[in-house]
């Protein structure tokens, strides 16, 4: 597997994605809100950037190894 384009510690379950990042936000995608469940992360559906809880399971993993989770998946 390939590792995520961009990986984000958080500190909340509930994060919100627009895509933007460095750029402007209107060069991004529509705003989303994902949910990490107890796998310790999410992946944005829209351009793949990964939301890693802190101190979660998948806290310090090998982010390459791991599989993409969407919001509402499960392994």
């Amino acid at each position: 597997m390939i590792p995520p384009p961009e990986t984000t510690l958080v500190d909340h379950r509930r994060v919100k994605c627009d895509g933007a990042g460095d750029i402007a936000p209107a060069l991004g995608h529509p705003r989303v809100w994902l949910e990490i469940d107890e796998h310790g992360y999410v992946d944005c559906g829209y351009c793949d950037r990964r939301f890693v809880l802190k101190g979660g399971p998948a806290d310090g993993a090998d982010q390459a190894s791991l599989p993409d989770i969407s919001a509402g998946a499960s392994l």
